[in-house]
C-alpha cells in the first residue's frame, strides 16, 4: 500500500512532503510531486504536512483520482 499525490498538488508543488518523508520516496515531476509506490512505507508523515490535502491512501482514491496512482507508477518506471 502507498499514498498517492492527487490533483491539488498540480501547479502548487509546496514540497513539505519531501522534507518529512523518512524513506525519500517523493520526487518532483514536471507538474507535481510523485510518491514511489514501491518505496512508500505508508507512514502518513506526508499527509499531515500537505498544505493542499493532495495526498490520499491509494485504497481511498475516488475513481477519478486513480489516474494519479498510474501517473506515479509511470513516472518511476521511466527513471
Amino acid at each position: 500500500m502507498a499514498f498517492v499525490i492527487t490533483s491539488p498538488c498540480q501547479g502548487e508543488k509546496a514540497g513539505e512532503c519531501v522534507d518529512v518523508c523518512p524513506v525519500d520516496c517523493i520526487e518532483e515531476g514536471k507538474d507535481q510531486y510523485y510518491i514511489d509506490p514501491d518505496i512508500c512505507i505508508d507512514c502518513g508523515a506526508c499527509v499531515v504536512v500537505c498544505p493542499v490535502d493532495a495526498i490520499l491512501d491509494e485504497h481511498e482514491l475516488a475513481p477519478e483520482d486513480e489516474v494519479y496512482l498510474k501517473k506515479a507508477e509511470e513516472f518511476f518506471q521511466e527513471k
